[in-house]
């Protein structure tokens, strides 16, 4: 049986938490995925620690929530351990990454088929090294992303020798790089959740970066693709 989860106590849900969940970064980014996807009856969900969420009914008539993780595996595990403990059921991450296959570009969308895990978080959890990301979920979000592959997850984003390390990724397949899809996974996987990953990519792998409009731009086009996925229609 999977473990139970902890009763919140980063979260201090004052609304219904639904039972799939868009799981961005940025608070703010949190905020403008609901303005897009959820009804006008949406809610804050959440705000205690800056870790903004909201509820509302998506376009199918069915409850979404969307709520922030915080940057880095340790507050993204965090977040969606209590949320099993609400009874998240579907989970998705909504961000952005660093390419590293040299053929994307800024703003390119790339879903996850499965996640090599290099981080603190998913080692602590005995799930460090790949993972695959099967199923219709994976499925439907790499094609709506219109690409899906292989994403490394760590923990050092200023590391002391980026080209050696994107070097090492490139040469085992990895497109993308963030810091939170592998302890998303790890977590989901505790737990019987059924989990995906959809990141737009704000570095591409000569480390050009998207200005902050942009960025915020790719987020909101990643959780799109996700919306989308789950068959929703965004406003």
């Amino acid at each position: 049986m999977p473990p139970v989860p902890p009763a919140p106590f980063h979260l201090r849900p004052v609304a219904t938490v639904a039972d799939r969940a868009l799981l961005p970064g940025d608070p703010g980014r949190a905020l403008a995925l609901a303005q897009v996807v959820l009804g006008d009856d949406r809610r804050m969900l959440n705000h205690h620690r800056g870790l903004w969420g909201y509820t509302g009914t998506a376009s199918d008539g069915a409850p979404l929530t969307i709520q922030s993780t915080g940057m880095g595996g340790p507050s993204a595990a965090i977040v969606l351990e209590e949320l099993a403990g609400l009874g998240i059921r579907t989970a998705i991450r909504v961000g952005t990454a660093r390419a590293v296959a040299r053929d994307l570009r800024l703003g390119d969308l790339v879903a996850a088929t499965a996640v090599d895990a290099q981080d603190g978080t998913s080692a602590a959890l005995g799930a460090a090294g790949r993972r695959d990301l099967g199923g219709p979920l994976a499925l439907a979000l790499a094609d709506a992303a219109g690409r899906g592959g292989l994403i490394a997850a760590h923990d050092v984003l200023y590391a002391p020798d980026p080209v050696t390390q994107t070097r090492a990724w490139a040469a085992d397949g990895v497109l993308a790089a963030d810091l939170e899809t592998g302890a998303l996974a790890a977590v989901a996987a505790r737990h019987g959740i059924a989990f995906g990953a959809v990141v737009a990519i704000a570095v591409d792998a000569e480390g050009a970066r998207l200005d902050d409009e942009a960025q915020a731009a790719a987020g909101e086009a990643a959780g799109r693709a996700a919306a989308r996925a789950l068959g929703l229609a965004c406003g």
